[in-house]
């Protein structure tokens, strides 16, 4: 399978974050993906830089106003204070419930909070850089999808499916499978089905296109009642608008067994099945595997080469685009696990 893999998404190296109150190392860190390319290298697959440039995609998926602050946030961080270079940038106050967000603030602080849903998505200087690339991959592979090809993976880091049209959060900036999906709809497919399997709901590509019906967006992850996001991924959330029946969550307790996993899992391709759609975009949260240190579910290495294997019964062009997934040793065999599993059906 073609893959697409920026060596750009080292240079969003956080040092640390916050994590139940302490401050910890990063669990998204740019080992994720040196795991991932060493793994794919070793079993014979051959890697691409990204050669299309998303910008007219991201225009369309994220707000002007988000990006232009994404973009040049760090410089704007380092004009506070020149030791700031030595410092990460958290928010500290948020625009909730009768809190205004159309006015944007000038003081940094305030900007960052108003751009982001948590705390959870340190900034670095090659964050831009770093996010843009993974933006650019999606781009890429909707390109060769809409040229032939039946599936494309997209290796890179940081993740995607929490950023919404105007914020960060969950580690994500930009939204990636977002992409892919808008960027597959300009290239002649009438309709888009996005399949989320991450642990953590996918809440960005959900509000994304929440009030539309030519994106389909089904996730299954953990009750959003205990688990992150926590505000959104309830069963009852099924779009809006001419959006109205093209939303599908199948929310699952923490702890959940792997055939519980498996069940939803079947009930969301026969939804995908259902919709006729012209391609998939699968956001490839591997953060359901057993060992993953924030996650309960139970996945084991061999139940990724299930997952591939049931996504090809689908018989549908797919972009697989790499989101969470935080026991680094393992997340380049289950990873290419997946895509092996989808190749050999």
């Amino acid at each position: 399978m073609i893959t697409f893999f920026s060596e750009q998404q080292a240079l969003h190296a956080p040092e640390y974050e916050f994590f139940r109150g302490e401050r910890v190392p990063c669990f998204e860190s740019p080992a994720r993906a040196g795991f991932v390319r060493q793994q794919l290298l070793s079993r014979g697959h051959a890697l691409r830089a990204p050669d299309t440039d998303s910008r007219a995609v991201l225009a369309q998926v994220h707000t002007p106003r988000y990006l232009a602050f994404l973009e040049g946030a760090w410089a704007d961080w380092l004009a506070l204070d020149v030791a700031n270079a030595g410092r990460q940038p958290f928010p500290s106050v948020w625009p909730v419930r009768t809190l205004r967000c159309d006015v944007e603030p000038e003081n940094f602080t305030a900007r960052l909070g108003l751009y982001s849903m948590d705390n959870g998505s340190p900034l670095s200087a090659g964050t831009w850089a770093a996010a843009k690339a993974g933006a650019d991959a999606a781009a890429s592979a909707a390109k060769l999808l809409a040229a032939g090809e039946r599936g494309v993976f997209c290796a890179t880091r940081p993740p995607g499916h929490h950023a919404g049209a105007d914020f960060m959060g969950g580690y994500c900036f930009l939204n990636n499978a977002a992409v892919a999906a808008q960027a597959l709809r300009h290239q002649g497919c009438a309709r888009v089905a996005v399949l989320d399997v991450d642990y953590h709901h996918g809440n960005g590509t959900q509000s994304i296109f929440y009030d539309r019906a030519d994106v389909l967006f089904v996730s299954l992850h953990g009750d959003p009642r205990t688990e992150y996001p926590f505000y959104l991924g309830h069963a009852d959330e099924a779009g809006e608008g001419v959006g109205a029946g093209f939303n599908l969550n199948l929310p699952l307790a923490a702890r959940s067994t792997v055939q519980a996993w498996f069940g939803a899992l079947n009930l969301a391709c026969t939804r995908i099945a259902g919709y006729d759609a012209d391609a998939l975009v699968v956001s490839l949260g591997l953060d359901t595997y057993a060992g993953d240190p924030i996650s309960t579910f139970a996945l084991q290495t061999d139940d990724f080469s299930r997952l591939g294997q049931r996504l090809a019964r689908l018989g549908l062009p797919t972009v697989f685009v790499l989101e969470g997934g935080y026991a680094a040793a393992e997340l380049g065999v289950n990873a290419v696990n997946v895509i092996e599993g989808f190749e050999q059906h």
